[in-house]
């Protein structure tokens, strides 16, 4: 079983990691600003209370790790405070919970420069887009971006959905959804399973 990291575990994407890679006997170091209040006492976890922005605790906390999943925010956190970190405490695998925002509504048209993309959305998932643009660039780190689908929701684990690369997955009945329980899933069988090294993917019903 692996050691990871998860930065952001408090979040609902970040808790949903949390808990699937425990089901499956991974340990977590759950990594956010009061990790503590929320998470101290778990087994098999070590909550660390930490501002992500700096740099000398993420890499001290990060060390040691198989792997770290970040499930920061874009819009506040840029790639150099995740990759340079990362980098120094010489964790090779960075998976990053990405936006759909990125992923193509059709050939040429991003989802987020389609007419009806909320406004309140508009500035994380640009930073989203520059996130995934970094890693593309990126040469050390083996990452893997999971892009959810256009809904990302609180509801059922049902271990049903399917993957996608970089077109946004509609369900028959024109939805574009996946639950954060399962998106944790498709996340956590990447980790156990690579198939999507330095590689975005998506995931959805």
């Amino acid at each position: 079983m692996s050691h990871i990291a998860i930065i952001g575990a408090t979040g609902r994407a970040g808790g949903r990691l949390l808990e699937e890679a425990l089901r499956r006997g991974h340990s977590v170091t759950a990594i956010a600003r009061k990790a503590s209040d929320k998470l101290s006492g778990r087994a098999n976890v070590k909550a660390v209370d930490l501002d992500v922005l700096d740099g000398a605790a993420l890499e001290k906390a990060l060390a040691g790790h198989d792997a770290v999943f970040s499930a920061a925010h874009f819009a506040t956190v840029p790639p150099a405070a995740i990759f340079e970190p990362a980098r120094r405490a010489g964790v090779k695998r960075l998976l990053v919970v990405g936006g759909a925002g990125s992923l193509f509504a059709a050939p040429g048209l991003k989802v987020i420069d389609t007419p009806n993309f909320p406004e309140a959305y508009k500035a994380e998932a640009s930073a989203g887009g520059v996130f995934l643009d970094a890693l593309r660039n990126e040469k050390e780190l083996d990452w893997t971006f999971l892009s959810p689908s256009a809904e990302f929701v609180e509801g059922e684990r049902t271990g049903k959905f399917r993957l996608g690369k970089d077109d946004l997955l509609v369900s028959a009945e024109g939805r574009s959804w996946i639950t954060f329980e399962d998106y944790a899933i498709a996340f956590i069988d990447e980790l156990e399973k690579p198939v999507h090294s330095r590689q975005r993917y998506t995931v959805g019903y």
